[in-house]
């Protein structure tokens, strides 16, 4: 048990009734429901000091001790997996990424990331302040999402973008088909976002208690049943679009996770990274970049159109 961290747990009297599986999800955040029940099946979830069953319900006074074993050191290694690169010099690397392709690893998913890719591409010539996990990386993009994401290849380069990013002052601007017709020709999404309350692998709006985010979104069209919609980020906090977008009523088309049955219709969410604006770390200038839709978004605009 050394080797495990060890969290110990009081039900408070407003805290009883509940699953112990979903109050333990609940109190964690970093640990799911289903991690939750594994850990308890092992043995590894005491109530009192005895072993339980993860549909027992808490009550006042119950004393708990979760030990969660510490994860195995992730080791990343060089992949030659193509990238499209839009811009390279010695400080940053611009990369239009591909869907389905993750930006760094996890337990899980240790090969064909982003970052596995880079690190063939760039070698040694990469930023280690996020450590040797996300070597580079400053922001992230969803799996699933497609287009621009920068890299920063030397420390100096990642602290000015990430202050940058901090400061609001990178442009980040998305192109996306959501479900419905949105009427309003421009608008401002301003909803704090947390994780979910009940299901750990979402995010949602979670007014009081989430972290302030704002989203600009502008209609570039009105299709059938669908808006061709452009959104930028004023904030940067986890699947902030496709939240925000589900806040609306108005889904990313083909979202799996906050979306409706239309991914069968697209093979991915119709999210795309278009624009990038930033001031270069080294010369101080403001570059700007552009992705082209994909082949996949294209086609479905135009199957949307007829």
């Amino acid at each position: 048990m050394s080797e495990n961290r060890e969290i110990e747990i009081t039900v408070d009297e407003n805290e009883a009734g509940q699953r112990l599986d979903a109050f333990l999800s609940g109190k964690i955040p970093d640990v799911s429901r289903n991690y939750i029940q594994k850990l308890i099946e092992d043995n590894l979830v005491l109530v009192n000091g005895q072993s339980t069953k993860a549909k027992v319900r808490t009550y006042p006074g119950m004393k708990i001790t979760v030990y969660v074993p510490q994860p195995e050191p992730l080791r990343v290694k060089p992949e030659n997996i193509p990238l499209d690169i839009v811009y390279e010099d010695s400080d940053i690397l611009i990369i239009n990424k591909p869907r389905n392709m993750v930006v760094h690893p996890a337990p899980g998913n240790e090969d064909n990331t982003l970052v596995n890719a880079v690190l063939y591409h760039c070698g040694d010539s990469l930023s280690d302040i996020n450590g040797i996990i996300r070597p580079g990386i400053v922001h992230r993009i969803d799996k699933d999402t497609t287009g621009l994401i920068a890299v920063a290849k030397n420390n100096k380069a990642h602290q000015s973008l990430a202050l940058q990013l901090k400061e609001h002052s990178m442009k980040r601007v998305y192109d996306a088909i959501v479900e419905g017709i949105i009427r309003e020709d421009r608008g401002v999404i301003d909803a704090p976002i947390g994780r979910h309350p009940v299901d750990r692998k979402k995010m949602a709006v979670v007014p009081g208690k989430g972290k302030e985010a704002i989203t600009h979104f502008e209609v570039l069209e009105r299709l059938k049943g669908a808006t061709y919609v452009r959104l930028r980020l004023e904030t940067g906090r986890t699947h902030q679009i496709r939240v925000h977008m589900a806040y609306i009523n108005h889904p990313v088309y083909g979202d799996p996770l906050y979306g409706r049955s239309t991914k069968k219709l697209t093979g991915g969410q119709m999210l795309h990274a278009r624009f990038l604006r930033l001031k270069h770390p080294t010369t101080g200038e403001y570059m700007e970049f552009e992705a082209e839709l994909p082949e996949d978004f294209i086609k479905l605009l135009d199957f949307l159109r007829d």
